[in-house]
């Protein structure tokens, strides 16, 4: 038998609840609050841009004549809702630029309205006694997934670089999905970001592994340092690789490769912008009139890939090419590996060029 009810309630209502004191945030089985300020911005803003938060879970009961909403599950949010309706903190700039330093009371009329307005999804709990709702407590947490890497950065951190990466992530998710670099199942873990972080960090600081991504996350965390211009970085490489490998064909060559196609990314990011660990000395300068060569160039690399691989003990084959080969198809993410790959393509490239 259904014991709860679907409902939405506003945030007006909430507002309205909590002055009337008939709002209890904090029953003894809730979590205490410990969101960060940042956490805090993130989910107002989210609110402002009318997108969806996870659902609050409530309870009734009756003291005396006045209904009183016992919080199950949603503390957190909504004492950010509230506070941020009293003025007590504002929002970032990493959360959104154009509103940054705005408390409620500063914010335009129209988006205090929908601010108000704003439908929370509610689940009302139907006369449960404590101890049934211990219950729907411990059962609500019992279906938290264990998180990959990713994930756990996205848990923890919600400053500059996280913002910049899934903005990244998300802008280019149809590319990485048609291209065949990702799947749709590894997206529904934050493959698409998880990808953005490490190609932002090569824009950073150089080709690297990706063990190192997290201390990224925690130094961009307050500070956006130079992130805008590797942004506009990042959308020149991507122009280019588009340019030259629409997603469907990129598909049928080896650099749909996720290893393989971090080292396109990392080689035509070098030709243009020169990155840290690779070699100087690789350089040829390229424009939108290099793109037809690139794709021969590139095309030719992925055929050769495919020859050689099945013929690695011909001594015909240069044994640069079948060091390529070896450290692509081993798929290892090791700083000498995205290295030695990278300064190859950037190689052939260069003597093709020339």
């Amino acid at each position: 038998m259904k014991n709860f009810d679907t409902r939405a309630y506003s945030v007006s209502d909430v507002i309205g609840w909590n002055e009337n004191n008939s709002l209890e945030i904090s029953p003894d089985f809730q979590r205490r609050s410990v969101w960060s300020e940042k956490a805090k911005s993130y989910l107002i803003d989210t609110i402002i841009r009318g997108k969806p938060i996870p659902k609050i879970l409530i309870t009734q009961k009756l003291e005396g004549t006045k209904t009183v909403r016992v919080v199950v599950d949603g503390q957190q949010r909504l004492r950010a809702i509230l506070e941020f309706y009293n003025n007590d903190f504002k929002i970032l700039k990493a959360h959104n630029a154009k509103l940054a330093g705005n408390t409620y009371d500063s914010l335009p009329e129209q988006l205090q309205k929908d601010f108000l307005q704003y439908e929370l999804g509610v689940d009302l709990l139907f006369d449960m006694s404590y101890e049934d709702l211990l219950d729907v407590f411990t059962r609500i947490n019992a279906y938290t997934i264990s998180l990959n890497t990713q994930e756990k950065f996205n848990a923890k951190y919600l400053g500059y670089f996280k913002q910049y990466v899934f903005k990244f992530g998300h802008k280019y998710v149809k590319y990485f999905l048609e291209g065949g670099i990702l799947t749709k199942a590894n997206v529904t873990r934050m493959a698409e970001a998880a990808l953005a972080s490490d190609l932002f960090v090569s824009l950073i600081d150089g080709v690297q592994t990706n063990k190192k991504i997290g201390s990224f996350f925690k130094k961009y965390e307050d500070d956006i340092g130079d992130l805008e211009n590797i942004c506009d970085k990042f959308d020149t490489i991507m122009s280019y690789i588009g340019e030259i490998y629409p997603p469907a064909e990129l598909l049928t060559t080896n650099w749909s490769r996720i290893q393989l196609f971090y080292t396109l990314f990392t080689s035509i990011g070098h030709l243009l912008f020169t990155l840290g660990g690779l070699d100087h000395n690789l350089k040829i300068k390229i424009n939108e009139k290099s793109i037809g060569k690139l794709r021969v160039i590139l095309d030719e690399i992925s055929s050769n890939f495919d020859i050689i691989s099945k013929n690695m003990n011909d001594e015909n084959y240069p044994n640069d090419y079948k060091k390529f080969i070896t450290q692509s198809q081993r798929g290892t993410t090791d700083t000498k590996t995205r290295i030695d790959r990278a300064n190859f393509v950037c190689k052939i490239i260069v003597e093709k060029i020339s």
